[in-house]
């Protein structure tokens, strides 16, 4: 799923797609979090791939971390949330940007 997928799109008067903000939901600790210490190397998308199957969700463990973008390198010294409960995470994002 890629995270503009559901973006709205506007266009101007000239019929181009012009920027929108992406909004992001807050996301709240749940029980289904799991916390870990990255590996050396670690990135944001890659991450997301191994516990989503998905690296676009990059956007939810950096949203979740108060982190940057998905080619961010993480660092093995701190723990990171990887949050469990993502489909409702992804409703909560589709609402916001619907």
């Amino acid at each position: 799923m890629s995270r503009y997928s559901s973006t709205p799109r506007k266009l101007n008067k000239k019929g181009q797609r012009v920027l929108v903000s992406t909004l992001y939901p807050m996301i709240s600790i749940s029980d289904s979090d799991q916390f870990i210490y990255p590996k050396d190397g670690d990135r944001l998308d890659g991450v997301a791939f191994r516990y989503y199957n998905d690296a676009s969700l990059w956007w939810v463990i950096a949203q979740a971390n108060g982190l940057g973008k998905g080619r961010t390198i993480l660092n093995p010294n701190f723990k990171i949330r990887i949050p469990g409960n993502i489909e409702t995470i992804l409703s909560d994002y589709d609402k916001l940007n619907s």
